[in-house]
């Protein structure tokens, strides 16, 4: 019982610290003019958990955790990293949907615009789910404006440090990792949203 109220307070209290984006290098000022902005997600060198993880190490373990289980099979195997690549689209799904809340700017994938914004990946900690209990997803990544037809051109570099995903309601549900990282994103286009709001009047 001790030890299920500390996991319960080790998953509140990790999201109440205040998450903050840092600003590397340039500023938001290219931005007053424009209308809309091109977006695309890496996953391409992310990490993950306090071991540093590649991706196919990663799911390499949780391949053989599965598998470990009598009741799992190569099947069910072939069913989550289905889902955990079709997630890839939705993160950047996600990240939009917060971040489409600016009524000065609209951001969106595949377009033709003259900057496109690069969410790069770099660390995650996908969390966990215990049933009466979870822990949240953590993000950081690395945020980059580029001239869209000269992509070695940054405007606007930002640091995102260990970004917590939201809780769902009644500490229930996002159950899969895929969709506790799903929130990470999420949270993550809404604190890039509160510095443009902030910096573009």
């Amino acid at each position: 019982m001790k030890k299920i109220l500390l996991m319960f307070f080790v998953a509140i209290t990790t999201t109440v610290f205040a998450q903050k984006l840092k600003i590397e290098s340039g500023n938001f000022d290219f931005l007053k003019d424009q209308t809309q902005v091109s977006v695309e997600l890496k996953f391409d060198n992310v990490l993950f958990l306090k071991e540093k993880m590649t991706e196919s190490q990663y799911l390499e373990n949780r391949k053989q955790e599965l598998l470990s289980n009598p009741k799992r099979s190569e099947a069910g195997w072939k069913k989550w990293s289905d889902e955990w690549e079709k997630y890839k689209s939705v993160y950047l799904d996600d990240f939009l949907k917060a971040l489409n809340n600016s009524k000065k700017i609209e951001f969106k994938k595949d377009i033709n615009s003259k900057y496109n914004l690069v969410v790069d990946a770099k660390w995650i900690s996908p969390g966990w789910h215990g049933g009466f209990v979870m822990q949240p997803a953590i993000l950081s990544a690395n945020i980059r404006f580029v001239e869209t037809d000269n992509p070695a051109v940054t405007l606007l570099d930002i640091s995102a440090n260990e970004v917590v995903g939201k809780l769902p309601a009644g500490m229930s549900g996002d159950v899969m990792e895929y969709d506790r990282i799903s929130a990470a994103y999420e949270k993550l286009g809404r604190l890039l949203l509160r510095e443009i709001n902030k910096e573009i009047k």
